[in-house]
């Protein structure tokens, strides 16, 4: 049976507690606790605290129930008690009209009578109107009557402030949105400016604030403020599902800057929201912010809706789901419309629905650095830009006689395809058709035709055509009798076959037998070329050290073929790479760096820098070789090099300048609509971490787990989640931190994930520990201590029970704390006859929390003997901050004891092996001073207090 003090300590946790849906099922909880004690005044304030949980934690709904029991409950029968709370439940009359014009079920006649109710009331009280004035200003506003809107403003602002006016931000809040609504732009922002320079206390601010000025600072030409107010507000809202109107602001506000990529991010990130929204309004005004925001981009864009109800998960496409949110946001609003007999709601959303990108482009994204156009506009098909900006020229066409006969421009395309030449390749080949094509060819014409045309669909990744296509020509040049040729084309065709898992085997077999085929009837190039082929079959099955042995098998330098020799050069230092022969996959890339400046080939010579960077020892080298491979890297493979370049600086000690790569390479991914920028994010998000600019590393983590779930990639998404809870650690957000150690625990729930699960439960519990939630820090360390238990892990074990009987202690519930002891006593006994430095270290140090717990428990003697040789035993392992803090305490407990003979003596040692200024040192100098107070040498005590500046009264 609960008592009464029992349920005002539950009490006062939950009210601790943040907002969302924890707090509210706990109190729910408590609620029914309550009831069943039959305390009424436990139970009133139960209620208000509930209309506060509901209000703010995503469930406003419910709060309508909380509100009027304390009501009727206050007019009914007055108790001495409703005194205290009058305040609280006037100010609740705020939250009650806010929330009825929000749901357009509730008539509007029954908004009209409780703010009639709240005037009356206020009156009665002697408190001043203007609270209730602001409140009649919101719903005129609310049903478009702009004159009785304009009026209520005069007197809101007119009328004198008291105790139950809103904060002075959330004032000021509603006062900007009412001049950017009347296009005064820069008078709101103007009026913010001294309430952001103040200090501001509600839980709904800076953030509601920031919001509201998003339009004024964008319109007044502010823009790096609009960009840091979005920033701002947006990562402070974007857990609390309470804020969905608000989310739907920033997505507007991404739409008309020109960032569809993060309006869509944000879209997708919150869309599931709308299965729990807080209100019909929210709903309406995310539906069509987020329809607006979808219509800006490609209609065949899909956006991952998670699975909520009977409706399963799935991709959706970006004009489905914009048509479909735009038919709720109408809908709902005609419903309102109805409800207030006028059309003003209907006539906002029109307006949201019609929003689009206006002005110039303003950058908001941390990993989207440039506007990204719609692949359906012409602006998509863009010409490549190098690093500067300036065009990239392409290689210099191959002169093409005007006279050139059949075979003189096939042999022309097939030498432009040996030097890489890709755009001579296909100019050279674009001559033939044009010339050829329509005409009949000889046999030798025609065959040679197809193997490059099978060139040609290779180079396009067409490789299921490049296959079928190289099957022809392989059994054209047979029957020619060319079976030289007919072998070469065979080995290109096993390499093509060898990409692909199901037909890799063929694929080596073809390039095996072209390659003995070749050994016979081939020149030295020809056989050169087919061991290159066959060891590129086999680097594509990942047979590394085959590969090399083929490799190492081809003579150098004996093949008079700058080509072939850096081909070959390329893969074997890919190969050495991959087998992790550091000294020798470094040789390799020097050497092919140095053959591939020789011929000027860019792809080859950005392969050959970049295999470079990777095996160079001085991150300073590798970004060297990195910006070489900048300056002639095609801009298909731009991506690779920027990432290695990142990670060169990364290495070299430069997040700030690896940040500048992640994001470029995180910007081409999406122009490019390539996969893998969400493993890109997650880089970057480490990047802004490392560099100290932890907001962005938030806000780009957050993206990242986004996009690796959607991919099904649970073991790199659960990896970037705890990249970002430390994150958040970093930046003080301890409720986002705590969700995502929670969700990870969830996710590591198979029987070979118990350590790690159990690691993630118990760094929640010392999230919590630090925040001074005890009581909820002790349930997470006894989950880890469980978790530890199953996995096979006593010491590990033993740490979690230390920590979960601290947390107890320190949450004032002893008996709790004891109750641990005994299970910390049994795995310190198990581990008895372990000498590993970690048993003994935890062995120690619970005997310390058990002296503690004890000595709480008025049971000084019991806990001086459980420390009884524990300093000793803690020095053998050179744990000596440990001990001396053991001995300490123990100085301590002898004073306790009225023991201060042996104290002195015990902490005079301490203090002499202590490090001059430690917090140590004036923990022991004070209980010495103590120790000597009570010996009858009361200056010596003074002596020692002023020699470590303590007060008399110090404060351990």
């Amino acid at each position: 049976m609960d008592t009464i003090e029992d349920l005002w300590r539950v009490f006062r946790q939950v009210c601790n507690m943040p907002f969302g849906p924890g707090q509210i099922a706990a109190l729910e909880q408590l609620l029914r606790r309550v009831d069943a004690a039959e305390d009424r005044e436990l139970a009133f304030v139960t209620r208000l605290q509930g209309t506060n949980a509901y209000t703010y934690g995503g469930e406003p709904a419910k709060s309508f129930v909380t509100f009027s029991w304390c009501l009727a409950e206050f007019d009914r029968d007055p108790q001495p008690y409703h005194a205290r709370y009058a305040g609280q439940l006037l100010w609740h009359f705020k939250y009650m009209v806010n929330l009825m014009l929000k749901f357009p079920e509730v008539p509007l006649d029954r908004t009209y009578a409780v703010i009639d109710d709240m005037e009356q009331r206020y009156r009665g009280g002697g408190h001043s109107l203007q609270a209730v004035y602001k409140h009649r200003f919101r719903v005129a506003e609310h049903v478009g009557d702009s004159d009785a809107a304009a009026h209520w403003y005069r007197l809101w602002q007119t009328t004198p402030r008291d105790n139950l006016s809103d904060c002075a931000g959330c004032d000021p809040t509603t006062e900007v949105q009412y001049l950017a609504d009347t296009g005064r732009y820069a008078e709101a922002a103007t009026l913010a400016e001294p309430v952001l320079a103040g200090r501001l206390t509600c839980s709904e601010q800076p953030q509601a604030i920031l919001t509201a000025l998003l339009v004024p600072y964008l319109r007044s030409g502010r823009h790096d403020d609009a960009r840091n107010a979005h920033r701002t507000a947006y990562r402070r809202m974007r857990g609390n599902i309470s804020d969905l109107w608000d989310i739907g602001d920033h997505i507007e506000f991404c739409t008309v800057t020109g960032n569809e990529a993060r309006a869509l991010e944000l879209v997708e990130r919150h869309l599931d929201w709308l299965d729990q929204s807080p209100s019909p309004a929210a709903t309406m005004h995310f539906a069509a912010t987020a329809a607006a925001a979808l219509r800006q981009v490609d209609g065949e864009l899909t956006v991952y809706r998670r699975a909520a109800g009977d409706r399963p998960a799935a991709d959706v496409p970006a004009a489905q789901l914009s048509a479909e949110l735009a038919r709720t946001a109408t809908e709902l609003a005609s419903r309102f419309d109805a409800r207030n007999g006028t059309s003003r709601q209907s006539e906002l959303v029109a307006a949201r629905l019609a929003m689009r990108p206006t002005g110039e482009h303003l950058p908001l994204s941390a990993s989207v650095r440039r506007r990204v156009p719609r692949s359906d506009s012409p602006a998509a098909d863009r010409t490549p830009l190098n690093v500067e900006g300036a065009v990239v020229p392409g290689p210099v066409p191959p002169e093409i006689p005007a006279d050139a006969g059949a075979d003189q421009l096939l042999d022309l395309a097939e030498s432009s395809w040996h030097r890489h030449d890709r755009p001579g390749f296909r100019a050279v080949l674009a001559v033939y058709d044009e010339r050829f094509g329509a005409a009949e060819q000889s046999p030798s014409a025609s065959a040679r035709r197809l193997e490059l045309r099978a060139a040609e669909l290779s180079d396009g990744e067409q490789v299921a055509e490049a296959i079928e296509t190289a099957r022809a020509a392989t059994a054209a040049h047979r029957e020619l009798g060319d079976e030289v040729r007919a072998q070469v084309v065979a080995s290109r065709l096993g390499v093509l076959l060898a990409m692909a898992e199901e037909s890799r085997q063929e694929g080596l077999a073809l390039v095996e037998a072209a390659a003995e085929a070749l050994d016979r009837l081939g020149d030295d190039r020809q056989r050169a070329a087919a061991s290159d082929r066959v060891a590129l079959a086999l680097i594509h099955g990942e047979r590394w050290a085959e590969a090399l042995d083929v490799l190492e098998r081809i003579p150098a330098g004996a093949v008079d073929d700058p080509y072939l020799e850096l081909r070959v050069a390329l893969h074997r230092a890919h190969v050495l790479e991959e087998l992790e022969q550091a000294d020798e996959f470094r040789a390799a890339a020097e050497r092919a760096r140095t053959l591939a400046r020789e011929l000027g080939v860019g792809e080859l010579l950005m392969s050959a820098c970049l295999a470079y960077a990777r095996a160079a020892d001085d991150p300073a080298e590798a970004v060297t070789a990195c910006d070489e491979a900048l300056r002639v890297a095609p801009r298909a493979a731009l991506v690779a090099v920027r990432v290695t370049r990142a990670r060169a600086l990364m290495a070299a000690g430069r997040a700030d300048d690896a940040v500048d790569d992640f994001a470029e390479a995180v910007t081409l991914c999406v122009e490019q609509g390539a996969p893998g920028d969400a493993l890109l994010r997650w880089e970057l998000a480490n990047a802004y971490r490392v560099a100290g600019r932890l907001h962005e590393a938030a806000e780009v983590a957050e993206e990242a787990v986004i996009g690796l779930d959607k991919l099904g990639a649970q073991g790199q998404a659960d990896r970037c989640r705890y990249l970002l809870a430390g994150i958040y650690q970093g930046l003080g957000e301890i409720d986002p931190a705590l969700a995502l150690l929670e969700q990870l625990a969830e996710n590591l729930d198979g029987p070979d994930n118990l350590p790690h699960r159990a690691e993630m439960l118990e760094e929640a519990g010392g999230l919590l520990y630090d925040a001074d939630r005890d009581a909820a820090a002790a349930a997470r360390f006894a989950a880890a201590a469980s978790a530890y238990e199953l996995a096979g892990h006593p010491v590990d074990e033993l740490r979690a029970r230390r920590r979960e009987a601290y947390a107890w202690m320190w949450a004032g519930d002893g008996p709790a704390a004891l109750r641990v002891l005994e299970v910390m006593d049994r795995l310190a006994a198990a581990l008895a006859g372990d000498a590993e430095p970690p048993a003994t270290y935890e062995r120690a140090l619970a005997a310390e929390v058990a002296a503690r717990v004890l000595a709480g428990d008025g049971r000084e003697s019991e806990a001086l003997d459980r420390l009884d040789g524990v300093p000793d035993r803690l020095r053998t392992i050179e744990a000596f901050g440990e001990a001396a803090q053991v001995e300490i305490f123990t100085g301590e407990l002898l004073l306790r004891l009225d023991r201060p003979t042996e104290a002195e003596g015990l902490l005079r040692v301490v203090l002499a092996g202590l490090p001059v200024g430690s917090r140590p040192v004036q923990q022991a100098a004070w209980l010495l001073a103590q120790a000597l107070d009570r010996l009858g040498r009361p200056d010596e005590a003074a002596k020692l207090r002023t020699e470590h500046d303590l007060d008399h009264d110090h404060d351990e």
